[in-house]
């Protein structure tokens, strides 16, 4: 970020012998150049900085001084944002975007970021493209039919910052028609020393058509929080068959 900077050359072009025209483009930014030493070296007086316009006092050495101030402050205001901008982010998160960078392996259920039951059944789920809130095309899992509904995810713990609250969420979509939800989901987290958060959902009350953020846990890491947390959505007790979910993936974020 820096600022714009301008000065009036009318007086210094003035003070300047007529220019030849065969003059190269280099000859005329040099004489250019040297209008601009000129102009800010003279004491100047009371000048005319535009036709009709009030005249002004230039000091060169105050004009000197405030290009300097101007660029350390724009400088420093940089620093500041990148500074608040990286404070936001995990402490290794270049690990964590390389991670994420790596191309979705379809061959093996285990090799996906989410595992789902069934996932590799054509008939149960079908991997599409759906539109987010971004206008981004995704690759989701889309449920076609099913009774047994269980859906995993895994981190390691380590790859999260120290002392930090996080929140975690699935992120589905119903689309119509959807039915067999009138039976609640579980949502659950087990941290990697066991500690089980978990609540139910009522996803029959949801809107339609629409990406949502189911929640699922908060928690804080500490610097003793080593080894895999798993995030999981499922239902299978109530023997139900269930269409419509569109399964986007599962978010870890630090919670403001």
């Amino acid at each position: 970020m820096g600022a714009d900077f301008s000065k009036d050359l009318d007086l210094a072009s003035q003070s300047q012998p007529s220019q030849d025209p065969t003059h190269t483009e280099s000859q005329k930014n040099e004489t250019r150049v040297k209008a601009v030493e000129i102009a800010t070296e003279q004491e100047l007086g009371e000048t005319k900085a535009k036709a009709g316009e009030k005249t002004a006092e230039v000091k060169p050495n105050e004009t000197k001084a405030n290009v300097v101030a101007n660029k350390i402050e724009a400088k420093a205001s940089t620093n500041k944002a990148k500074a608040t901008a990286e404070a936001k982010l995990p402490y290794n998160y270049e690990a964590i975007i390389r991670d994420a960078d790596s191309p979705i392996d379809r061959s093996s259920t285990d090799k996906l970021d989410l595992l789902i039951t069934w996932a590799e059944e054509k008939h149960f789920w079908q991997w599409s493209y759906q539109k987010d809130s971004s206008d981004v095309f995704m690759d989701v899992a889309e449920l076609l039919n099913v009774c047994w509904l269980e859906v995993h995810g895994r981190l390691d713990a380590t790859k999260l910052s120290p002392g930090t609250l996080y929140e975690v969420a699935f992120v589905i979509m119903l689309k119509d028609p959807a039915y067999g939800w009138e039976t609640p989901v579980n949502f659950r987290l087990i941290l990697p020393n066991g500690m089980k958060k978990e609540h139910k959902e009522n996803l029959m009350t949801k809107p339609r058509g629409q990406w949502l953020e189911i929640p699922v846990a908060e928690f804080r890491t500490s610097p003793e929080s080593t080894g895999e947390m798993e995030i999981s959505m499922y239902e299978y007790e109530g023997g139900v068959w269930k269409k419509g979910l569109v399964v986007k993936g599962a978010l870890i974020r630090p919670k403001n």
